[in-house]
């Protein structure tokens, strides 16, 4: 399932570098590692990697300026930001940066495994049934969203989306009109599972930076309709 999905590791601690190497690739996965930032920003752009697992704190460039390269140059890759317990605040920054997710250190590694087998499931070619409900081009209000190509326009200007950001809004798209709790957002969109299941801040902070590419009034929006007490309700 896992061959020819490709990782780059961005990790300047040999031992957790070398150590996720190897239980990636007794996946079948196919792993580069870069021990700095500016060689994470080269072999980006020749391993062209599917998923890139990136510590903030590395040498040369930061993980904020790797980020920002990464998602700006190739906006369909998946980036795993890995952060200090106590880095709240980077968090937040990555995220609002075009990070996807991020896991804090220290991580239980079949953890991280199941969150980066969960992603390949999502983006692997449309084989089951339902997968033929959602239109590769969504347009709604003053958007055009094309899911396939990860090419959003709003007014016909072009918007800076990150794929996790394409990913909600195709979920919320198939389920439009209905309350979607942020715990099936983070079970279907991210990956995970009652026994793992983490704050729900983790959505909500995606959710504001979505309101701010496509709403008109982020203080009262319009299509990502807050649901008190229960989650959101997608409204087009």
């Amino acid at each position: 399932m896992a061959q020819n999905f490709k990782i780059l590791i961005v990790e300047d601690e040999e031992i957790i570098r070398f150590g996720l190497q190897d239980n990636f690739e007794m996946e079948n996965y196919e792993v580069e590692t870069a021990c700095d930032g500016e060689e994470a920003i080269a072999k980006s752009d020749s391993f062209l990697p599917h998923l890139v697992l990136l510590d903030l704190m590395i040498p040369k460039k930061s993980g904020f300026e790797v980020c920002r390269y990464i998602r700006n140059k190739h906006p369909e890759c998946y980036i795993i930001m890995l952060t200090a317990k106590t880095e709240e605040t980077s968090k937040v920054a990555g995220l609002e940066m075009g990070a996807d997710d991020y896991v804090t250190k220290p991580f239980s590694i079949l953890e991280l495994l199941a969150r980066v087998k969960a992603f390949r499931r999502r983006i692997e070619p449309q084989n089951n049934n339902s997968a033929g409900t959602v239109p590769d081009v969504l347009e709604f209000a003053d958007l055009r969203v094309d899911v396939k190509k990860f090419e959003a326009t709003k007014n016909g200007v072009p918007l800076e989306m990150t794929t996790r950001e394409f990913q909600i809004l195709k979920y919320f798209w198939s389920r439009r009109g209905e309350v979607i709790e942020r715990e099936d957002l983070l079970k279907d969109i991210w990956g995970y599972t009652d026994e793992n299941m983490p704050s729900t801040r983790t959505v909500d902070n995606h959710i504001a930076n979505l309101r701010k590419k496509i709403e008109g009034d982020i203080a009262d929006p319009k299509i990502i309709i807050s649901v008190r007490g229960a989650g959101y309700k997608f409204d087009v």
